[in-house]
This record gives C-alpha cells, sequence and structure tokens, in this order.
C-alpha cells in the first residue's frame, strides 16, 4: 500500500476500515507522507481503532451496506479540505469487508489544476507563438522582402535616369528578383518588370533619336561651314581643324579644374559642336574682300571686321527660330565674340578679360594658331615653333593666360592634328625651318 500511495500524487493518507451505522472501525492506516510530515501531522489510527461515523457517510449508508462503490465525498479533516474516493474490498464470496480510503488534499487538487492550467497556456502560448512565427516568416518571405527587394530595384532604377547601361543593368537585377507569390504581388512585380523594361526600350529608342538628330544638326552645321569656307580660297580644312584644337583646350581647362563651375559636360559638348560656325559670319563678306592676296585698306578691314556682327546675328536668328536652351547660344557667343582680346582691345565690343564668354577666349586662340599655322594667299605657313612663340606671347593680352597654358601643355596632341591635316612630312619641315 505505501507502493501505492508513492505512486498517487496528491495521496496523501491510504487506510482501509470498515463502515458501519453506529462506527467506523480502522483495519489499517499507513503513516504520514515524509512530505507532509512537518505540515500538520496527524497520527495515524491503530488497528482496530474505532471512530464515530462521519457525518459525511450517513447518506450513503444504504450503498455502503450493498458494498457499492461511493462517489468521492468532500469532507473537511483537522487539516484541512480533502476529497475522499472509497472502493469496496471483497471476499472471495463477493461480500465487502471493508473500504480503501484515499485522501487527496483540495489544495493539491487546486495547486494541480492550477499548474495544469498553467501548462496548457504555455502549450497554446508556444503554439500562438508558432502560428506567430510562422506569419512573420510568411509575410518576410512573400510579402516583406518581394516588396522591400524591388522597392530597391526600383530606386536603382531611378537613379539610373538617362544612363543606358546603368538602366539595362537595373533592369537586369529587377528580373532576377523572380517573385513567385502567386498572388496580386507577383502581379504587381510583372507589372512593374514591364514597366521597366519598357521604359528602357523607349530612353534607348529616343537616344537613337537623339542620337540621329545631333548628327543631321552636326551635318548641317558643318555643311554650312563648308559653305562658307569654301568661299575663302586659303582656310583649309580650318573648320575642322579649330574644332579639334577647342577640343583640346576644353579638355584640358576641365583636367586642370580651371573654370569648374562653367565648364560642364554639356558646355564641353556645346562648345565643340559649335566651334565650326565661329565664322559663319564671313557669308556677308564680298569674294573681293575676302580673297585679297594682299594687305587690306582701312574701309576693307572694318568689312572683315563685319563678320562677327553678322555671325552673331544669325546666331541669334537661329536660336529664336529653334527656342529653348541649346548648343547655339555659345555658337552665337564664339561668331560674335572670337576676336575679342583678353586685354579689351578687339573688336567688335572691346570686353575685355572674363567678361568675353569662355566659348570665344577657347576659339581664339584655336583659330590664331591655325591661321599662324597655315598658309594664306597673303603668307605662308609660320613654323610650328613660331606659331606657338607667338601665342605663348599674346598669353595675357591677346588670350586668355589659361587657354594659352592648357593648350601648350597639349602640344603632343596638337602636333596629332597637324600632321592629320598637313602631313608628317611637311609638319616636320616646318618645324626644321622654324629652328
Amino acid at each position: 500500500m505505501y507502493e501505492i500511495r508513492k505512486a498517487s500524487p496528491g495521496v496523501r493518507y491510504l487506510y482501509l476500515l470498515r463502515i458501519e451505522r453506529d462506527k467506523c472501525t480502522f483495519i489499517m492506516d499507513l503513516e504520514e507522507k515524509p512530505e507532509y510530515a512537518d505540515k500538520n501531522p496527524v497520527e495515524p489510527y491503530s488497528p482496530g481503532e474505532v471512530t464515530e461515523v462521519e457525518d459525511a457517510f450517513i447518506d450513503y449508508m444504504d450503498e455502503i451496506e450493498r458494498g457499492e462503490t461511493l462517489p468521492v465525498i468532500e469532507s473537511e479533516a483537522n487539516w484541512g479540505w480533502v476529497a475522499t474516493a472509497y472502493y469496496p474490498v471483497k471476499d472471495a464470496y463477493g461480500r465487502c469487508v471493508c473500504y480503501a480510503g484515499a485522501d487527496v488534499s483540495i489544495d493539491y487538487i487546486a495547486s494541480y489544476m492550477e499548474d495544469f492550467f498553467f501548462r496548457v497556456l504555455v502549450i497554446m502560448a508556444g503554439f500562438f507563438i508558432l502560428i506567430f512565427a510562422y506569419g512573420l516568416y510568411t509575410t518576410g518571405t512573400f510579402l516583406t522582402y518581394p516588396v522591400s527587394s524591388i522597392a530597391v530595384a526600383l530606386k536603382d532604377f531611378m537613379e539610373a535616369g538617362t544612363d543606358q547601361n546603368a538602366l539595362d543593368e537595373s533592369v537586369r537585377k529587377l528580373r532576377k528578383l523572380d517573385v513567385h507569390t502567386d498572388d496580386e504581388l507577383e502581379k504587381l512585380y510583372n507589372a512593374i518588370c514591364d514597366m521597366a523594361a519598357n521604359q528602357s526600350e523607349q530612353m534607348r529608342g529616343l537616344r537613337r533619336f537623339s542620337e540621329n538628330t545631333v548628327k543631321m544638326q552636326d551635318g548641317l552645321i558643318i555643311t554650312m561651314a563648308d559653305l562658307v569656307e569654301s568661299r575663302d580660297s586659303d582656310t583649309g580644312a580650318h573648320v575642322q581643324k579649330t574644332a579639334a584644337y577647342v577640343k583640346i583646350i576644353v579638355e584640358g581647362l576641365k583636367k586642370k579644374g580651371y573654370y569648374a563651375g562653367k565648364i560642364t559636360p554639356k558646355f564641353m559638348s556645346d562648345v565643340v559642336r559649335s566651334a565650326p560656325l565661329h565664322d559663319v559670319g564671313k557669308i556677308n563678306v564680298p569674294d573681293a574682300v575676302l580673297n585679297k592676296p594682299g594687305k587690306l585698306t582701312d574701309e576693307e578691314y572694318e568689312i572683315i571686321k563685319t563678320h562677327t556682327t553678322a555671325g552673331k546675328k544669325i546666331m541669334e536668328a537661329a536660336i529664336n527660330t529653334v527656342g529653348g536652351e541649346n548648343y547655339l547660344k555659345e555658337a552665337r557667343n564664339m561668331a560674335a565674340y572670337h576676336h575679342e582680346r583678353w586685354d579689351g582691345k578687339g573688336y567688335p565690343e572691346g570686353l575685355h578679360g572674363e567678361v568675353i564668354p569662355l566659348s570665344a577666349r577657347i576659339m581664339a586662340v584655336a583659330d590664331v594658331f591655325d591661321a599662324l599655322a597655315s598658309p594664306r594667299v597673303y603668307k605662308p605657313a609660320f613654323p610650328l615653333e613660331k606659331a606657338l612663340q607667338i601665342i605663348q606671347e599674346g598669353a595675357g593680352t591677346q588670350f586668355d593666360p589659361k587657354c594659352v597654358e592648357v593648350f601648350m601643355d597639349a602640344l603632343p596632341e596638337v602636333k596629332v592634328v597637324l600632321k592629320k591635316y598637313h602631313g608628317a612630312e611637311k609638319t616636320e619641315g616646318k618645324e626644321d625651318g622654324g629652328k
């Protein structure tokens, strides 16, 4: 019986007794469980000890006499409220000889129920935490991560601007996300991919159209410049050479950080493209004056000088026709002011220093150098060293010193242009003659 009680948590007392209408006789009563020894200990009943019938048994006397199993009975003992279970013990003939009683403390039952409900609560909480974690995982996998990834890819796409390579790369990154959620998010992703791809292709088409337009414009510029140049019998390849020198100078200024606030990629492109138009005003100069082999008279020189104001008017008319911000504004500046001098002694307006538009100051160096290094009807070509000496001497008086500086620093590139248009052998002969 001790082993039975030991294996039954919560059972404090286990005993055998015979219940009669007027008395209860204890047959066996186990000693107190060790864990209850210090908590209101109760001495066990001795075998054969008789006690009064408890009130709790009175209502069940008929069942007791028949030896039936009794329901759990709650009663108050001297150590607290207990729940007692009684089970009949029968002999070989089926007669009830006594009852086995087991007292369980109500406090233990309450504690057990509290522990049970606590365990249930912990299990339910764990279950809900598991559901919540799964929900977070599902949300992260099928919503948060795809949305954030799409947002990052779209940011890269928007930051790509007009860079076609960057646009194509951002579209590829967007496609690599490969979102498959089988819901509206996947539909949105596919729509965004299609939109980005279409936008990239439209930008590519616009770029091609723009490039074709630029080529057409450049072709018209060169044609116009050639028409003007063809009237001048001794300015062979002047348009191409001055444009090449302008490119060398503006890139040199950019490299050294001069005029950083002015020299932007757009400015550099506009200046190089506009360079062929710097002498467009010569279209108004009579052939007799333009191609006169000898020295010009004062009157003829004044006529030559009008090509700057004429060029300005032609470019302003073109600007008004086209409208908006465009490279023709630099063409106007170059046509109008490329004969102005750094010291203010030039024409047509006598501008000086940085008041002269930068594009015109660049063109002044390119134009004069080509005039010196190329043959004219009124003079032979100067040797390269002599031409460079004259350019250097004009720094700070006729020319912007910074433009001269970068031009001289780029002498190897200048020689490449000379060899291209004058021929290597001829150029070397000129250099030898200068020595």
